[in-house]
């Protein structure tokens, strides 16, 4: 299978998986349309193949992802951020899910905002001792989005989802594996490589069985999954035209803490 060219990620295949980058280091691989859009292409691009037994998504540089690009989207009582989440964004995340063959997620550096969502839709997540995880939303006055609710409480239940995305902490990656966020935790150094191993494992799996799985598990874990993603965007749309939305990402982009006026 010819490996494809894209701009925002890196998309190659060996040894029957597909290895995708997110490929935007100096902006932290943060999220624009574009990086959506073309994830969504390599996902179905691996979900069609008779070749391919699994799917690796990683980040090139310092980081899985910084999440959003705020700095590249607009503000203001005008701003739609509702077409993007339904357009672009949570159908990638969603696209995670009905991949027919497991996706890994081998997380470097921080997983923030969309992305964090992108890491905990995988099948399983490898983390590099420095990753972190990462919902913000709250320090910039928006709800949480990108299937960010049901994927969270399915991976740690209820109490520890309510910390971590009322209190808006980094959650290491140590942290992470005692909570049971992620199903394995690796040295810096042994990122890929591990994760290689785990991908062979898959690849070397039936793969009738491992879709059957995951087909059940969606069943069992996220039932309600796109329902709730869309409830997350609209909640989200109305957040995003808000006061204290607009002095969030003012606040972000000066360094300074926001004062939040419930407007």
């Amino acid at each position: 299978m010819p490996d494809l060219a894209f701009e925002t990620i890196a998309f190659e295949t060996r040894d029957r998986v597909a290895w995708i980058t997110l490929n935007r280091p100096e902006a932290l691989n943060a999220w624009t349309r574009q990086l959506g859009r073309e994830l969504h292409t390599a996902l179905d691009h691996a979900d069609e193949s008779d070749e391919l037994r699994a799917v690796v998504i990683t980040g090139a540089g310092r980081a899985f992802s910084s999440g959003a690009d705020l700095k590249s989207g607009e503000v203001g009582p005008n701003v739609d951020v509702l077409t993007d989440l339904r357009e672009i964004f949570n159908p990638v995340v969603l696209r995670v899910r009905t991949v027919a063959v497991p996706v890994i997620a081998a997380v470097n550096g921080a997983a923030a905002g969309i992305a964090c969502s992108l890491a905990l839709a995988a099948d399983l997540i490898v983390a590099a001792e420095s990753a972190y995880f990462l919902l913000a939303f709250a320090n910039i006055g928006l709800g949480l989005d990108g299937g960010a609710s049901p994927l969270l409480v399915a991976r740690v239940g209820m109490t520890r989802a309510s910390e971590m995305a009322l209190l808006a902490d980094r959650i290491s990656a140590a942290q992470a594996f005692e909570w049971g966020l992620v199903n394995h935790l690796v040295g810096d150094d042994e990122l890929i490589e591990a994760t290689n191993a785990l991908a062979g494992r898959l690849a070397a799996g039936a793969p009738g069985s491992h879709a059957s799985i995951k087909r059940t598990l969606n069943e069992a874990a996220y039932p309600r999954l796109a329902e709730l993603m869309d409830l997350e965007a609209v909640l989200q749309q109305d957040r995003a035209r808000s006061h204290d939305f607009i002095e969030g990402v003012s606040a972000f982009l000066e360094k300074r803490s926001p004062s939040f006026t419930g407007r």
